[in-house]
């Protein structure tokens, strides 16, 4: 059978807007810690920036669902794909005008409405664009396209903290950093700016509007009546609230860490979280190489090649911000262990998905039992550990859904509300219960689960899938 080849020019103009959903996502990890000390607000208090713009995913993608139900037609095969898009860019772009007053007035509500909205329009962007990057070529390879795309987005999730820092704060100089509540608008008006502009782009682009249903059953199954009789989806919709939670309050509750542990100040934390957010794109660019179509010879000079190819993103992004960065070279030693997993994986995503979250518990352990350094070391080295998982599961998740694979695919949306709630229950426990270092066993419980979910599919990894037509 021969393999379809990717859309290459399609995929391209998709990816663009992954970046957009890294540099917001990223980004709250400086707001968190900026809010917390302008507006003297609680460490569980600050995560209702986390739970405001993750609970969004999951209304966004309840709206979805009504409305597809009560309309008895998914959504998007109504209004196609680049209209969803579009609409869900224009969302999040007057989401981003609440920055204005929200900083200018110091309103912590305005501020979590804002990026409520965002959310919502990102909700729909992600219920179209990630069953959309799988099926863009050859099904058995979506899982690495979409660790590209990932790669794409981390890119935002590298240099949205460095910018929006500088933004806050300025240029670090020694004794002399000072905050400045109202430069948070200044990057929030120029992404919404550039919301509108992805928005036109994406509606007269040559992206398909619709996705063949056929393409994404495997030869033999028989498609069943409803979405929730799929054990695949409904068990990986608890891995991807569980995943996103652990991808996001390790991140979210780094800054406090750090504080606490090392004491650094919140004008310091903006490379250390720089770095979590860029070991995501290190770890989705080593798995990406499968997605290009070349030689297997190839793939493996690429999958060494890549990753730090984005480490020195990392680097540059942060000497170009004056941020001193000697004290992270070493993490170099980290991205040999995972391009050595990587190979181990063979880019089967059950399998990816379970030898990285073994690590990542042990990183966790590392984490919580060490101390300076390595701790922090061993907490940022989670992202290179979450990096493919949610290609992984999403790739688990939808496949053989056949023409249930859009309403599939917003019900795993949905469950990216765990990014606000897990986030919100480590802040409560590392203030309540057991402090911030030993708080990172909530992410050991979270990767002992999404061991047992890549357990649990290991079978769709060898799955015989039918090329597109």
């Amino acid at each position: 059978m021969t393999r379809p080849k990717t859309n290459r020019a399609a995929f391209i103009t998709l990816v663009s807007i992954f970046f957009f959903w890294g540099f917001v996502a990223a980004s709250n990890d400086i707001l968190i810690p900026v809010f917390k000390k302008a507006l003297n607000l609680s460490q569980s208090k600050v995560q209702l920036i986390s739970v405001a713009f993750y609970i969004s995913y999951t209304v966004g993608s309840l709206i979805y669902f009504a409305l597809s139900y009560v309309r008895k037609q998914d959504i998007l095969n109504s209004i196609g794909y680049r209209n969803g898009m579009a609409l869900g860019l224009l969302i999040s772009a007057l989401g981003s005008l609440l920055f204005i007053p929200a900083a200018n007035q110091e309103s912590f509500g305005l501020l979590i409405s804002g990026l409520f909205i965002v959310g919502l329009g990102f909700s729909m962007q992600q219920i179209a664009a990630n069953p959309l990057i799988i099926r863009l070529g050859d099904p058995a390879s979506g899982s690495q396209r979409l660790s590209l795309a990932g790669g794409i987005n981390n890119i935002g999730t590298t240099i949205g903290p460095v910018i929006v820092a500088f933004a806050i704060f300025g240029a670090p100089k020694s004794d002399s950093a000072t905050m400045d509540l109202a430069n948070v608008q200044i990057p929030y008006i120029a992404l919404g700016a550039a919301f509108v502009i992805a928005a036109a782009f994406i509606k007269w682009s040559s992206l398909p509007d619709t996705i063949s249903e056929e393409s994404a059953v495997a030869s033999g199954t028989i498609e069943k009546a409803s979405v929730f009789q799929y054990p695949q989806l409904t068990l990986g919709m608890v891995a991807i609230f569980l995943y996103v939670g652990v991808e996001v309050s390790t991140a979210s509750n780094l800054p406090d860490f750090l504080k606490q542990k090392l004491n650094v100040g919140e004008e310091g934390v903006a490379p250390y979280v720089s770095l979590f957010w860029a070991s995501l794109m290190i770890g989705r660019w080593s798995s990406a190489a499968g997605a290009f179509g070349l030689s297997a010879s190839k793939q493996r000079i690429l999958n060494v090649i890549l990753p730090f190819i984005a480490f020195g993103i990392f680097i540059a992004a942060n000497k170009i911000a004056e941020h001193p960065i000697d004290q992270f070279y070493s993490y170099a030693g980290l991205i040999l262990v995972l391009i050595g997993l990587n190979y181990l994986s063979s880019g089967k995503p059950a399998k990816q998905l379970l030898y990285f979250s073994i690590c990542a518990i042990i990183s966790l352990i590392i984490g919580i039992f060490g101390s300076g350094m390595t701790s922090a070391y061993a907490f940022i080295a989670v992202g290179l550990f979450c990096s493919t998982l949610w290609p992984c599961i999403f790739t688990l998740a939808i496949t053989d859904l056949g023409k249930h694979t859009n309403v599939g695919s917003s019900l795993l949306i949905m469950m990216i509300m765990g990014g606000g709630l897990v986030s919100f229950l480590q802040g409560y426990l590392s203030e309540k219960v057991m402090g911030i270092q030993h708080s990172y066993w909530v992410g050991v419980v979270c990767f002992i689960y999404l061991a047992f979910y890549a357990w649990r599919t290991r079978h769709l990894d060898a799955a015989p899938v039918k090329a597109s037509h």
